[in-house]
């Protein structure tokens, strides 16, 4: 280089660029009294023979043996503190670098109180700064010339996802109690990250937990299971479907003549038993409702005496008593008439004793 390096200085740095290093590759001849110009946005770790001899703020800075104490015996060697010297300079970032996603790879397994095993993924945001500018270039940026959020990112998500997992592990019980607890889960966690990433000269500014979601199939579970609880009574909810379809089934078959209706009602009966699912049972209620039976009563057994339902293999009438299940048959004009009759009920014929 035919000529020694009198201003060091990085003007522009990229929305997402963290360091940036001053030249480029290698180092560069500069000379004692030489002006280091920091952006206040920046910081600006000084090194010669690879070792960081200082960090400057934003302001201009003179490069002499009062400000950069550790020159003073570098540069007490015979070759004198007028020489030019051989070093690098790397301008830090120290913006915050907000609206960094963190996500997870995979799924979380999690034990939770109410379902049991359940997987987990969850994502969000964070926001971070460099708070040692030289303990992150010594620990992370190595002697790379240029340095961004995104050579970070995956770093960086490790650290969030492991500490996410520990955290829910050991202070969430169910992840139906979730929607209460986000703002406290984020703080605990960014507590936990602020350890982990001081370590690196980072600091967490911010981290919000967008979303923690089980499988589609899980949550389809979870929506059947808030809806049977939101129908209460099982059995009432069934005779209110049931009454329901009747009212709405009678209303068109009244427009449809007197079959179709019936027809109608039936149809819209055994409709709603498949359509609920509970088969026979549903058809069953709808049966009585149509047919005015009781009390398990067959559809069609009455009492020969008074009419009224009899249930299915009754021997008496439970209404008036009458002797059911035999008939007698009028001689003179064939009628059948019930076992206890002592008259034809057409004909008026009186039976024999």
């Amino acid at each position: 280089m035919s000529q020694f390096i009198e201003v060091i200085e990085l003007p522009d740095m990229g929305e997402d660029q963290i360091i940036g290093r001053f030249p480029e590759q290698g180092s560069a001849d500069i000379k004692l009294g030489a002006q280091l110009i920091v952006r206040e946005s920046q910081s600006a770790v000084f090194f010669r023979d690879g070792r960081a001899l200082d960090t400057f703020a934003a302001g201009r800075h003179t490069l002499s043996t009062l400000n950069v104490p550790l020159l003073t015996k570098l540069l007490s060697l015979p070759t004198g503190f007028d020489s030019p010297f051989r070093a690098e300079c790397v301008f830090v970032n120290m913006k915050t670098f907000p609206n960094q996603k963190w996500g997870t790879m995979e799924p979380i397994l999690f034990r939770d109180s109410e379902l049991q095993m359940v997987r987990l993924r969850a994502f969000g945001m964070y926001s971070f700064r460099i708070a040692n500018p030289q303990v992150f270039v010594n620990t992370l940026a190595a002697t790379v010339s240029t340095f961004g959020t995104e050579s970070v990112s995956d770093f960086f998500r490790n650290f969030i996802v492991t500490q996410v997992a520990d955290f829910l592990g050991q202070h969430l019980g169910t992840i139906l109690d979730l929607a209460q607890f986000y703002n406290e889960l984020s703080a605990g966690i960014k507590a936990h990250l602020i350890s982990d990433f001081e370590k690196y000269g980072v600091t967490v500014s911010d981290f919000k937990i967008l979303s923690i979601s089980p499988p589609d199939h899980v949550q389809e579970m979870i929506d059947k299971r808030s809806g049977m609880s939101a129908i209460g009574n099982l059995d009432g909810f069934m005779r209110y479907q049931a009454g329901h379809a009747l009212e709405q089934a009678a209303s068109g078959g009244g427009e449809g003549g007197g079959d179709g209706g019936s027809a109608g009602l039936m149809g819209a009966g055994l409709g709603i038993g498949a359509g609920i699912g509970i088969g026979g049972g549903m058809a069953g209620m709808v049966s009585q409702a149509l047919t005015g039976t009781a009390g398990g009563a067959a559809a069609g057994a009455h009492c020969t005496s008074c009419g009224q339902g009899v249930p299915t293999g009754a021997n008496f009438c439970p209404g008036c008593g009458a002797r059911q299940g035999g008939t007698k048959t009028c001689g003179s004009c064939s009628q059948a008439n019930g076992a206890d009759a002592r008259f034809c009920a057409r004909c008026g014929t009186a039976f024999g004793a």
